[in-house]
């Protein structure tokens, strides 16, 4: 199933410019295309259609501990709530966080953190946030795992 993301801008990473009205397809868990809303709705009439207020952009990587929370899952839907799919592996530092992580589909990466963006046939994790910066929406792998409501 093809999804399409749209925003007031889509930027395929956080340092450059943005594209006005832009969009992302979606394709289970891969980025399909990223263009206009106009252009894209063209190219995929069939497509699901998302639309978000505020900017759309490549999903973060939470480069500190994770939130405190009750649960190992909490933890990790405490980072997806923040806009990031990725966690470092120093951070991740239990065997119940690393089966959360790898539940909801969260990276864990080794090493320094990677500057992330979004790329055609590349891994489909974005987040939408708003004009104060708040994380409206996250997409981990495909999926909309948060929503603000």
């Amino acid at each position: 199933m093809l999804t399409i993301h749209a925003a007031d801008e889509v930027r395929h990473d956080w340092d450059g410019a943005g594209v006005e009205a832009g969009a992302v397809v979606v394709e289970g868990g891969r980025v399909a295309a990223v263009g206009t809303l106009a252009e894209l709705r063209d190219r995929f009439p069939d497509a699901r259609l998302r639309t978000w207020p505020g900017v759309l952009g490549p999903a973060r990587v939470h480069e500190g501990p994770l939130p405190d929370a009750p649960s190992p899952r909490e933890r990790v839907h405490a980072v997806l709530k923040l806009g990031a799919t990725t966690v470092l592996e120093r951070y991740a530092d239990s065997p119940e966080l690393r089966a959360a992580a790898d539940r909801n589909d969260v990276a864990v990466l080794r090493g320094p953190a990677r500057k992330p963006s979004i790329s055609e046939t590349g891994r489909a994790d974005l987040a939408v946030f708003d004009d104060t910066g708040t994380c409206i929406a996250t997409v981990c792998a495909g999926r909309l795992v948060h929503r603000r409501k």
